[in-house]
């Protein structure tokens, strides 16, 4: 199956900004278990926390 081909609608996934960057973040299967406490988009952003942008 090719790299390019994309089963589903990103556009109805749950979203969120990051607690340190604002820059919005979907929903991931990696994050099924624990959408609500998820605050960062990367790690980056979980070592900065709340410093400005």
């Amino acid at each position: 199956m090719a790299a390019t081909a994309f089963k589903g609608n990103k556009a109805a996934l749950p979203s969120k900004p990051c607690a340190a960057c604002g820059r919005t973040m979907s929903w991931r299967k990696k994050w099924r278990a624990g959408w609500d406490a998820v605050q960062y988009c990367s790690e980056r952003c979980r070592r900065r926390k709340g410093k400005a942008p």
